[in-house]
């Protein structure tokens, strides 16, 4: 395959534009293992980055997506072969190296993981940067000692990606988990996932106190400034809280109150450049605590055509779950 369909954004001095193109295989970008994709996602960033509404994209033309599925057609790399089942996150790919929605992507291995037994490709990508990262902070709690022994957990946003695989997880894992949303309509899914409450997104939007009252063993926010700040202040002594997101901003207008004085923690998530050791462990633990039904009740698929809309659709907020393309 000489050339093959891809989505390109190109810059001029009037600003990006969005086009699908026929790319060039010799255009592609150095890597040592080619893989042909057969399956994409939509997440928040790369709405962010087909919209333009942030600067996510730093080197043009690019073909976004920052996630993809596929087999690799061909490797020079000893950590993989043609034929094999693979997966990637992050990396800059689809920011600063060529993305995922494109029929063809070349990476260097150190990018890609091989499928998890138990995912197909369409699984995989139902999941996506938003639950793998979802997975990401669950770890992380874990490991600060947050148990479903030590109380109830908050996911903010829920009825997001990140936060729908995160009720779906923790739910599974035997954890109370109360969902935060804006969009009341969505209650009962969220429940469906695994909710044990729904607390409107209106509780925690405005500014409050730098301590409140205790009611959080942990938490997990992908929006980040205010309500952060108040999920910080609820938290109770020796808690934690993993963020990952800013869909709110990327301001957390709080004081130093919760940590000194109840020990709290805040467990930066970055799910771009996270280690190969625990990318794997992530993806293992996906391919056997996140419940196949409720991804499946979470996940909508689109076809390649589909993918401007719906990155439009994402930063508005009106995209619920999660989003397969099929390239």
């Amino acid at each position: 395959m000489s050339t093959f369909k891809a989505l390109r954004i190109d810059k001029g001095d009037a600003g990006q534009t969005v086009s699908t193109v026929d790319f060039d295989e010799a255009d592609l970008m150095p890597g040592d293992v080619t893989v042909r994709v057969s399956h994409s996602t939509v997440n928040y960033k790369d709405g962010l980055a087909i919209t333009g509404k942030s600067p996510v994209v730093r080197r043009f033309p690019m073909i976004p997506g920052i996630d993809f599925a596929g087999e690799v057609i061909a490797s020079d790399s000893a950590e993989f072969a043609p034929g094999d089942k693979v997966v990637l996150n992050g990396w800059g790919v689809g920011e600063t190296h060529l993305g995922g929605y494109a029929e063809i992507a070349r990476v260097p291995a150190e990018y890609l993981v091989p499928l998890p037994e138990g995912l197909t490709p369409a699984e995989s990508m139902a999941v996506g940067t938003a639950g793998y990262t979802a997975m990401l902070c669950v770890m992380a709690l874990e490991r600060h000692g947050v148990l479903p022994a030590s109380g109830p957990v908050i996911v903010t946003g829920a009825a997001g990606g990140v936060g729908s695989v995160a009720v779906a997880l923790l739910a599974k894992l035997g954890y109370e988990v109360v969902a935060s949303t804006g969009r009341e309509e969505e209650a009962v899914y969220l429940r469906d996932l695994g909710a044990a409450r729904i607390l409107p997104r209106e509780e925690l939007r405005h500014p409050g106190k730098p301590l409140q009252k205790e009611i959080w063993a942990g938490g997990i926010d992908s929006v980040g400034s205010v309500p952060l700040a108040n999920v910080l202040a609820q938290t109770k002594s020796g808690g934690a809280v993993a963020a990952c997101g800013l869909a709110a901003g990327m301001d957390l207008p709080a004081s130093v109150a919760p940590f000194i004085l109840r020990g709290v923690s805040l467990l930066g998530i970055n799910s771009v450049t996270v280690p190969k050791p625990l990318r794997i462990e992530a993806w293992r633990r996906l391919s056997e605590d996140l419940d196949p039904e409720k991804l499946k009740a979470m996940t909508r698929t689109i076809g390649f055509g589909d993918i401007v809309d719906t990155a439009t659709s994402i930063v508005e907020g009106k995209v619920r779950g999660r989003v397969v393309v099929e390239i």
